[in-house]
């Protein structure tokens, strides 16, 4: 099966005035809310979001999670999801996702996830559906041949300071 190296658009939103805070821009927690929501997209997309995980008692759940903020977003900013899959096998799939100012299409912020297949029942990580993980090891593939997000796989900390 041909898969689209185009990246998914899947989802926009609008920052709600209670998602601001006293700073006047949009509360760091809210930047994580509306990525899952961006995540919700990108799994009802390929058939395993709130309809799978009531129906077949299994979900996706985000076991690592890195935010990266770029530019301010302020209240009635219309906001767009980019998305690309990094990653998937049986049980996993790696997500990143880019929030763009809708309007002036500026960078306001990433997100990278990992997420695991569990069964809800036994509270432990099970085989996502065949044709599921296929699909998504498909794109992923077809994803490789988009540029890396230079913010995909960074890790948190401080550069140790010039020595002289």
């Amino acid at each position: 099966m041909n898969h689209s190296p185009a990246p998914l658009c899947l989802h926009r939103e609008t920052v709600r005035p209670e998602w601001i805070d006293y700073n006047g821009h949009m509360n760091v927690a809210y930047y994580l809310l509306a990525f899952d929501h961006a995540t919700d997209a990108v799994l009802d997309h390929f058939g395993i979001g709130k309809d799978y995980a009531e129906t077949e008692g299994r979900s996706m759940f985000a076991v690592e999670a890195h935010l990266t903020y770029a530019r301010e977003v302020t209240e009635g900013d219309g906001l767009t999801f980019v998305s690309v899959i990094l990653g998937a096998d049986a049980k996993r799939l790696h997500l990143f996702h880019e929030m763009r100012h809708e309007e002036d299409g500026f960078l306001a912020a990433t997100a990278e996830f990992v997420l695991v297949h569990v069964d809800l029942t036994e509270r432990r990580s099970v085989p996502l559906p065949l044709e599921t993980a296929e699909r998504l090891a498909g794109i992923a593939a077809a994803h490789e041949g988009l540029p890396r997000p230079p913010q995909a796989g960074r890790s948190v900390g401080l550069r140790a300071p010039k020595r002289a």
